[in-house]
């Protein structure tokens, strides 16, 4: 999607008061939250958004309006290298000028609540720019002959049928027979799994164990394994029988060995790799840009982040989040590897870990809110997690924008032409747009009772 007029300010959230403390919500606007305060992603890509390259026109048809809107392939540039192309599965959303974007399991996005979900996998997998043979394209969907961008515009028009429920046609016929022939043959296929996760990201124990095991989770042929800057002097990264490791393939195990008698402390494993991020995953940003689905992929940098936390005695947290949009919320999973329980309080409820045992709490979070969660406990432990909660389209009530029915080449990312960027991608151009102010964020604190939690900001924190 191009232009849209831009999404008033995200609703405000009301202080949260818990153990006694009262944590007040500190409003800062989202992309300095994300910039500043979040925590690395899990794992996989993260790309920064370049413009709608690849399109031409669909007409919306909503509330009684028709509405010309530009249709296509958006294209993004994949951190530390590497290209991405994307179509929109959020009509009524904005762009955000130069936004970060996170590759994300469906379950973080609107496509959590959507049965339409495998179809729209199914388009990707059956149009341009994965079939590029436009002349094959044509004659299986009996369209006529096509272009880049009439392809993509048919392509975009047949997502947005399934992601927004959305009425919308392409204005060329050869590009809306395309959309037509799409929609009606869709089936659902199963989401693609990650480019790159380690499963889970945080574990916790006692010097002189090796905690983990962390799994490693990828499609590409190896991944390379190091210790993060800051950690533990001493920690090794190994395997079960104590072998040092450097790299791993999927399925591989990874353990933290931290040697007998080391201080209270924490370690971070990076995992990297260059592969071909899988069609179909989504892509979503923390500054309220609109969610976006992936089509084609070059030879990429991913990228994964796990952590260990040991101390001698007591409790022993690991503490991870993720978002779910099914429950509305962000899931917030705490495992006590110590020989005393952990207990914390979130949002007024006090919850116990007992030793040895995990539990998983969702705190909710309204649609459109950006949110922070810092959780410190003891031996210096803390973890930071912040976001924005994007799991809604506007047809199931996340917004009553509608698009903009001037859009232009130059909102709308420029033209088509240039050099492709290799991999699945199809041709595209380059383009520069001009930046939009990025949404409200609203801090949401946790404190904790019996291990007391307290919020500090650490600038060493970055990512979601």
């Amino acid at each position: 999607m191009i232009s849209v007029r831009r999404r008033g300010a995200a609703r405000l959230a009301a202080a949260v008061l818990a153990s006694g403390l009262v944590a007040a919500g500190a409003i800062v606007t989202a992309g300095t939250a994300a910039a500043d305060d979040a925590p690395p992603s899990q794992g996989g890509a993260t790309a920064t958004l370049g413009g709608l390259k690849t399109f031409d026109k669909a007409i919306i048809h909503d509330n009684g309006k028709d509405q010309q809107v530009g249709a296509g392939l958006f294209e993004m540039s994949v951190d530390n290298g590497g290209s991405i192309q994307t179509y929109c599965i959020d009509l009524h959303n904005p762009t955000q000028s130069k936004a970060k974007y996170e590759e994300k399991s469906w379950a973080e996005t609107s496509l959590a609540n959507n049965p339409n979900a495998g179809k729209i996998n199914w388009v990707l997998q059956n149009s341009y720019p994965q079939v590029n043979d436009l002349g094959a394209l044509a004659k299986t969907a009996g369209t006529g002959p096509l272009t880049e961008k009439t392809a993509a515009a048919g392509t975009q028009v047949a997502i947005w049928r399934f992601s927004d429920n959305a009425k919308v046609d392409a204005a060329d016929p050869q590009a809306e027979k395309l959309a037509d022939y799409l929609e009606k043959s869709a089936q659902n296929l199963q989401e693609p799994k990650a480019s790159l996760s380690l499963d889970p990201p945080a574990v916790s124990g006692k010097a002189g164990e090796r905690l983990g095991p962390v799994k490693v989770h990828t499609n590409a042929d190896s991944v390379t394994l190091a210790p993060g800057a800051g950690s533990a002097s001493g920690v090794k990264l190994v395997d079960k029988s104590g072998k040092t490791l450097t790299s791993a393939a999927d399925g591989g195990e990874v353990y933290f060995d931290v040697p007998e008698g080391a201080a209270d402390g924490s370690a971070t494993l990076t995992a990297q790799a260059a592969t071909k991020v899988p069609v179909g995953r989504a892509f979503a940003s923390a500054t309220k840009s609109q969610t976006q689905i992936l089509a084609g992929s070059s030879e990429s940098t991913v990228s994964a982040t796990a952590t260990a936390n040991w101390a001698k005695k007591g409790a022993v947290p690991a503490v991870s989040a993720e978002k779910d949009c099914a429950k509305g919320g962000v899931d917030i999973t705490a495992t006590n590897k110590g020989d005393e329980a952990f207990s914390f309080e979130l949002l007024g409820q006090k919850y116990t870990v007992e030793a040895g045992q995990s539990k998983t709490v969702t705190a909710p979070v309204k649609e459109d809110q950006s949110y922070k969660f810092t959780i410190s406990g003891p031996n210096g432990f803390e973890k930071t997690f912040s976001g924005v909660l994007d799991c809604k389209t506007s047809s199931s009530g996340g917004s009553s924008d509608t698009p903009s029915s001037q859009p232009s080449p130059a909102s709308a990312g420029g033209s088509t032409g240039g050099d492709t960027s290799g991999g699945d991608l199809a041709e595209t151009g380059s383009s520069s747009n001009t930046p939009m102010i990025a949404g409200i964020a609203v801090a949401l604190v946790v404190a904790g009772g019996g291990a007391i939690f307290f919020v500090r900001k650490k600038k060493a924190t970055a990512g979601e």
